[in-house]
């Protein structure tokens, strides 16, 4: 699977699954755009390790929770390259609490980051991609739409969110040549997983039939399923890749 010659688009591109996902489709023969919070390092070396290799990449500081903010982005890229053929929804934060406690600053971030920045950014490329007929968006989810786990109210109210607009705007844009498909992660080995790894230690690898933690480059290979042309025939779909975690087994 390549997606040779396409303009990509990722949110949240600089650091974990994000930074895997960016080089995984350079890799593949994509000119890439990603968009990041306020780690400037860290979206440097990520554009320094992909031209050091020979390839497109270009970092766009931005807020990915404002509309005018993505629209802006989408211009941008619309104004150097003249297409965007793929969009990765990647951008994503925890801000754990338990219900009783949880204040509602720390629902909004969430839900903001998580689950309107998608609209942001789906809606500002739709006419793009339906004016070419073509086009693929991927969308983050996260087994927490499905397993619950305490504390987290607010991200898994937004995953399933996620989850429930990707299957709708698959509908909308599939005449069009447009799929919109999300990638489930299991617990992961980034930085926004180590708290809770530390905490549980081997405790969580046990209930994981594979026995480890995923890796970024186990979520970027199923981006780039959907990413290319292979999947032209697969559209509103949840791709868990968990290691087994959500099968539910004894």
């Amino acid at each position: 699977m390549t997606v040779e010659g396409r303009i990509a688009l990722v949110t949240g591109g600089s650091r974990g699954i994000g930074r895997g996902v960016v080089e995984s489709l350079a890799r593949g023969g994509a000119r890439v755009a990603f968009v990041y919070a306020s780690n400037s390092a860290a979206a440097e070396e990520v554009v320094a390790a992909m031209q050091a290799e020979g390839h497109e990449c270009w970092a766009i500081q931005a807020d990915v929770r404002s509309k005018e903010a993505a629209d802006n982005v989408v211009s941008q890229v619309l104004e150097k390259w003249e297409r965007i053929d793929i969009l990765v929804n990647n951008a994503g934060i925890i801000r754990d609490g338990l219900l009783a406690t949880m204040d509602a600053q720390q629902w909004q971030d969430v839900i903001d980051t998580n689950l309107t920045s998608v609209f942001n950014f789906c809606q500002a490329v739709t006419r793009t991609m339906m004016s070419q007929r073509y086009g693929r968006i991927i969308n983050m989810s996260s087994v927490a739409a499905d397993v619950s786990n305490p504390g987290q109210a607010n991200y898994a109210a937004s995953k399933g969110g996620v989850e429930g607009f990707t299957r709708c705007i698959a509908t909308e844009l599939a005449r069009r040549g447009i799929t919109a498909n999300a990638v489930a992660p299991g617990f992961i080995e980034t930085d926004m997983t180590v708290a809770v790894v530390n905490a549980a230690g081997n405790e969580i690898k046990k209930k994981i039939p594979a026995r480890r933690l995923g890796r970024p480059d186990d979520i970027a290979g199923a981006v780039m399923y959907f990413a290319a042309d292979e999947s032209s025939y697969v559209t509103g779909q949840v791709l868990k890749v968990d290691g087994g975690l959500t099968l539910g087994g004894l």
